[in-house]
């Protein structure tokens, strides 16, 4: 049966294949809850929910006795964004388009094989009742990364991972006997510093997380964010076993008209990037992280109707009914500088109620006073 379900799961694309039983995870939960308790996961719930469930399949599922995990390769299909131009954003290669789809196939594949047979079975994809990654590298598919990613040899830390849940009795694999060595690209690549030791990740500092949170985005990361929407691939950028899908991933993909996305309406917004994950469905998080982008975009570019047309759409945004997006709208401003961006925060300066949003306001007005090019135009 093993080796049955092997062979569908490699004939149907799959990447990487393995069993592992369905103990508990050795130090798993024990880690999740000191990540919560010092506040390296940040705002994350997702596993860090319910540890004990997640570290342990049995808890949901007690009738399990295997875990078959599963490894898909997303490049070289996703492409890569290339260098962009002004007025664009970046989406991560793993978002250019429901990359999930193949692994979900073959994960409903295995599934009904096991179910033919008379076996119980239960597909768990991007789920929190499991540490799919602990499943993944007990299993053998991929070993732990210094940069908390999972990696192969072959396809480096490009991979979705999922599982399937089974009462089925089958023999488990060995974890690979190898790891990153001495290799530590991944650290100093990440360009917020999230990567605080080998494979710990500081979610208060990662900018994949925060475009993913709900709220206001912290102000030490908004320059850093750059041309960023949804997702961050730097770290995986630098790891040096992707680098051979990396340069196989050539077409231009994952560039998105900012302007054009901030003036979609709700519904056709959620539609066109409905494999995103956004909290509660609320498109307010996709806009926010475009107009930090569109600061960033048009900073320090020349003047020009390309840029007043993304500089009238941002004051646009200072009287929209969401305090969130006219905070950012301020700041993104106050990034761009220059006359149009002040007159802009001017008339919203006398008439904005709440003092969150007028203390934006206030801060980007400096920020606009400070600039160099203003000092030039004097």
């Amino acid at each position: 049966m093993k080796e049955l379900l092997r062979q569908i799961a490699l004939d149907a694309g799959a990447a990487g294949f393995g069993v592992t039983t369905a103990e508990e995870f050795d130090g798993v939960a024990d880690t999740l809850k000191d990540r919560v308790t010092t506040g390296l996961a940040g705002r994350t719930r997702f596993t860090y929910k319910d540890p004990e469930r997640a570290a342990d399949v049995g808890v949901s599922f007690p009738w399990a006795n295997s875990i078959v995990a599963l490894s898909w390769a997303y490049l070289p299909e996703a492409g890569s964004p290339g260098a962009g131009a002004a007025g664009e954003g970046r989406v991560a290669r793993f978002a250019t388009k429901d990359h999930y789809t193949g692994l979900d196939h073959v994960a409903g594949t295995l599934r009904r094989e096991l179910a033919g047979v008379g076996h119980r079975a239960e597909v768990l994809i991007d789920d929190d009742r499991l540490v799919d990654r602990a499943a993944a590298v007990r299993a053998g598919v991929v070993w732990w990364g210094k940069s908390s990613m999972a990696l192969d040899p072959k396809h480096g830390p490009w991979l979705l991972l999922g599982s399937v849940v089974t009462d089925a009795v089958l023999e488990p694999d060995h974890p690979m006997l190898r790891d990153c060595g001495t290799c530590d690209a991944c650290i100093p690549a990440c360009p917020t510093g999230a990567i605080i030791a080998p494979g710990v990740l500081d979610a208060n500092r990662c900018l994949a997380h925060w475009l993913q949170t709900a709220g206001v985005f912290p102000e030490a990361l908004r320059i850093p964010l750059g041309d960023r929407v949804y997702g961050c691939d730097d770290c995986l950028d630098a790891c040096p076993p992707g680098h051979k899908q990396l340069s196989r991933g050539l077409s231009i993909q994952g560039r998105v008209d900012l302007v054009g996305l901030l003036t979609t309406d709700d519904e056709a917004l959620l539609g066109r990037f409905d494999h995103f994950y956004l909290p509660g469905r609320r498109p307010r998080i996709l806009r926010r992280n475009a107009i930090i982008a569109l600061g960033n975009s048009w900073h320090d570019r020349p003047d020009g109707d390309e840029k007043s047309k993304a500089i009238d759409l941002l004051g646009s945004y200072l009287s929209h009914s969401e305090e969130v997006l006219r905070i950012h709208a301020a700041w993104a401003l106050g990034r761009i500088g220059g006359d149009e961006s002040e007159q802009h925060l001017r008339a919203r300066q006398v008439n904005e109620p709440v003092t969150e949003v007028l203390a934006e306001i206030e801060r980007a007005l400096e920020q606009v006073y400070a600039s160099p090019l203003r000092d030039m135009r004097r």
